[in-house]
């Protein structure tokens, strides 16, 4: 048992570690140091910072939808979180064709064997509540169900008609693909069809840097001592404890200075595996980058999408948001990613690692993104791409977070594996990391995030990867990444896209 009056040090100022710092605070803690390695923070390159980051509780596991669902109430207070979080609404695709009814739930059943590029389907226990009595059932089929049984307000659309006329706004032309359907998937990038899905009202997108910073402050301001640019290279290993175990005591920093603690929390997100390559989490994270594309719009167009839901369909990956405050559109594909694979252990590729060109993502994800965008808004399918990047998450293989003690070494905590969706849980994700310090997290909650736990099913929400040579992520190819010209949009809206894209566009 940790006392509140010892000292905690953090790696990491990104979700997990100021999440966990505030509530360390909460609970009455008040000896709390965060170090990161960025001499900026929030990190430019982090995860957790970005423009906008989707907030949602469409979750197949009602554990994430239930803390989500929490999340979001959070979210809601402007006296905590200013203007940080937008409820633009989520429009969820991917959902199967044949709707069966469950309670009060209209959801539907997957009736056929499912290919590889369909919504991911999952084994549904038939004596859970608010769950589908059957043997399978896709992910989008039973996030649904899920978010009704917890009360979210929820709109079930059966039709393209019923997506066109209830989630966007008159004037925002729809293409047919990603809402009714006419390509397989491709290395181009092509979708599957979808006819269905639902609009969930609670939910949207959060300015991810702005939330990240007011929580930050919020740390400080409770005694915090935060430490920018020490970038932690080593861990300080003291005497063994009573079970054998070698015990942290501290970590040493490249400049030299070292930070004793009597308990150390790793929460360095996607750098975890190559920092601390002595803790052997190969087996239990991956760093991979995910490819992100944005367009800006003109302050009419602007004017017209920003009605807009955040639209995911979990058949294809592909998500885009409504415009910004700036007028920039951002657009993703959520899929088994790239790595960038150093010594044998995957390492994120940033502008901080490669200032010239640590933002380039390959140009068959460059298409796909475009693909994509034309078939769901074919008006903004011709402006050129003002800047990409790189988004590296740390993956577990589950898709389920790593919260609690390293089993080899004493005195050391594991809060990572963040697996591309734990920034919306930033204003409660801690309370999670304090209850594994304090020994008090509930029993099967600790399995589920153990370290050493068996996985026992893949990442259910990530579509394949792009180009789909292989089943798991795609090696980076170096020579193979966009360049300016291939920002470019039609021919006939050619702009001058200046070396922009090349560095952080955190706005």
């Amino acid at each position: 048992m940790v006392l509140p009056d010892e000292q905690i040090v953090i790696v990491g100022a990104g979700c997990f570690g100021i999440s966990t710092a505030y509530h360390l605070f909460q609970r009455g803690f008040t000896d709390v140091t965060v170090l990161d390695r960025s001499p900026t923070l929030p990190a430019p390159d982090a995860a957790s910072n970005d423009f906008n980051r989707i907030v949602r509780s469409s979750y197949s596991d009602r554990f994430y939808t239930k803390l989500a669902r929490e999340a979001i109430r959070s979210w809601k207070k402007v006296e905590e979180w200013g203007d940080s979080y937008h409820e633009s609404g989520v429009l969820v695709l991917g959902c199967a064709e044949e709707p069966v009814q469950v309670g009060s739930a209209p959801i539907a059943r997957n009736s056929s064997t499912p290919n590889p590029s369909q919504s991911p389907t999952i084994p549904v226990p038939a004596d859970e509540p608010g769950q589908i009595p059957t043997s399978r059932t896709t992910y989008t089929d039973q996030s649904y169900a899920n978010d009704l049984e917890l009360g979210a307000n929820l709109v079930r659309l059966e039709s393209l008609e019923a997506i066109r006329g209830s989630a966007f706004p008159p004037g925002v032309r729809i293409g047919s693909s990603h809402v009714r359907g006419s390509l397989d998937n491709n290395v181009d990038g092509g979708t599957v069809s979808v006819n269905s899905g639902y609009l969930n009202h609670d939910g949207g997108w959060a300015n991810a840097g702005k939330g990240l910073n007011l929580l930050t402050n919020r740390v400080v301001d409770l005694g915090g001592k935060l430490f920018p640019g020490c970038n932690v290279v080593d861990l300080v290993i003291g005497q063994r404890n009573e079970e054998e175990q070698p015990k942290i005591v501290g970590v040493k920093c490249a400049d030299g200075a070292v930070f004793n603690a009597a308990v150390v929390i790793i929460a360095t997100g996607s750098w975890t595996p190559s920092a601390f390559p002595g803790l052997e989490l190969n087996k239990c994270c991956l760093a991979t980058g995910q490819c992100i594309g944005m367009i800006q719009l003109t302050a009419s167009e602007a004017e017209l999408y920003k009605a807009c839901p955040v639209v995911l369909d979990f058949r294809s990956g592909f998500y885009i948001f409504p415009p910004n405050e700036e007028n920039v559109v951002k657009m993703a594909i959520h899929s088994k990613g790239y790595t960038h694979t150093i010594g044998a252990v995957s390492t994120p590729r940033t502008v901080t690692s490669d200032p010239q060109g640590g933002l380039r993502i390959p140009k068959v994800a460059l298409k796909a993104l475009r693909n994509n965008l034309r078939e769901l808004y074919p008006d903004l399918a011709g402006k050129p791409f003002i800047s990409t990047r790189l988004c590296w998450y740390n993956d577990s293989p589950d898709g389920d977070w790593i919260i609690g003690p390293h089993p080899k070494y004493a005195g050391i905590f594991m809060a990572t594996a963040g697996s591309g969706h734990a920034y919306k849980f930033l204003p409660v994700i801690g309370r999670l990391v304090a209850d594994s310090i304090q020994a008090c997290m509930e029993p099967g909650l600790a399995r589920k995030f153990a370290v050493d736990r068996e996985h026992m099913h893949g990442d259910l929400s990530r579509a394949p990867s792009i180009a789909e040579t292989r089943d798991g992520p795609e090696e980076l190819n170096l020579d193979e990444l966009c360049t300016i010209e291939d920002l470019q949009g039609d021919s006939s809206i050619k702009v001058n896209i200046p070396e922009h894209f090349l560095i952080p566009d955190i706005r």
